[in-house]
């Protein structure tokens, strides 16, 4: 559950959650929580014990979480926050000179105009107000799960633990091929989606690019030699449109048994269930460090467009 007390509308209006985040106004819910994990991260009070100031910064980071990613708080929010820097603009244009020539006549208009404002931003408060008592009560979802994931990725950081190889020491890729029509919307039916399902069984999988040039190819990058390896042995893909799988770069020794029928011995059984509880326990971290994979991703998306202009050639 999500912890510490939410403050009210007026106390979060002395905060500019935009930008406490450093983001624009018009973010998307995805590059808020992208945003908050890469905030909190550095602020999480495991990691500054000594820094009273963290647990407060991430205190103000968890309630702009909760606000911006919530449809309704998020309007109420925007509304008041445009409100009083209309305000604040309006009063600034007010210059000294127009100030004495009609001292009178703008006290009157600023009386009237300030009772009006009052009143819609009263309004607008206590629709801020009920928003935040709402999610005090409901609990924040989006800020739970991003809590867990920020904890998550504190604990592994001081453990000195690395979810998964972040060079080619201990990754092993794949390359796809399956039978596809030009014209064919479907792609085979390999999309993506149905790929990861195939392969993910095996182990871990890092990358997977899906040729949008060359029809039926993709390579995949697994975490494990050994779940390269298992998926190289036994996956056949869909029954009308067989999947063949072969190693991109040289095979380790391992991978090429003399008796092909070994793959099916009693190990395999325990080897499978290794690797798929270890790819069900990193997954969560996986999605914090993909950014650690970017450039890996990149060189295999560029080796895979110089190989459909060679085929091309």
């Amino acid at each position: 559950m999500a912890t510490g007390k939410m403050s009210s509308s007026k106390e979060l209006l002395q905060i500019d959650l935009y930008g406490l985040l450093n983001i624009e106004s018009d973010a998307t819910v995805k590059e808020i929580k992208k945003a908050y994990r890469q905030k909190a991260l550095t602020c999480h009070p495991d990691k500054n014990p000594d820094n009273p100031r963290a647990a407060e910064l991430f205190h103000q980071l968890s309630q702009a979480l909760e606000v911006l990613t919530d449809g309704a708080a998020r309007a109420a929010y925007d509304k008041l926050r445009k409100a009083r820097e209309a305000a604040a603009r309006r009063i600034q244009k007010l210059d000294d000179k127009r100030k004495k020539v009609k001292l009178d006549l703008e006290a009157r208009e600023r009386q009237a105009q300030a009772q009006v404002t009052e009143e819609d931003e009263a309004q607008d408060a206590r629709t801020l107000e009920q928003e935040i008592i709402r999610l005090r009560e409901e609990g924040s979802r989006q800020l739970e799960e991003q809590q867990r994931l920020v904890r998550e990725q504190v604990k592994m950081e001081m453990r000195g633990y690395r979810s998964g190889p972040t060079d080619d020491a201990g990754s092993a890729k794949l390359k796809l091929k399956w039978k596809c029509q030009k014209d064919d919307e479907t792609g085979g039916g390999y999309t993506e989606e149905v790929l990861m399902r195939l392969l993910q069984k095996y182990g871990q999988v890092l990358n997977l690019i899906v040729s949008g040039k060359k029809r039926g190819s993709a390579i995949v990058e697994f975490a494990t030699f050994k779940a390269a390896e298992l998926a190289v042995k036994n996956e056949a893909g869909l029954l009308n449109n067989p999947l063949k799988i072969v190693w991109l770069d040289t095979p380790p020794p391992s991978a090429m048994p003399d008796n092909p029928s070994k793959v099916m011995s009693s190990n395999f059984s325990s080897h499978l269930a290794q690797d798929s509880v270890r790819s069900e326990r990193d997954f969560e971290s996986l999605v914090l460090m993909k950014m650690r994979q970017a450039a890996e991703r990149q060189r295999l998306i560029e080796q895979l467009q110089q190989e459909d202009e060679e085929t091309n050639t």
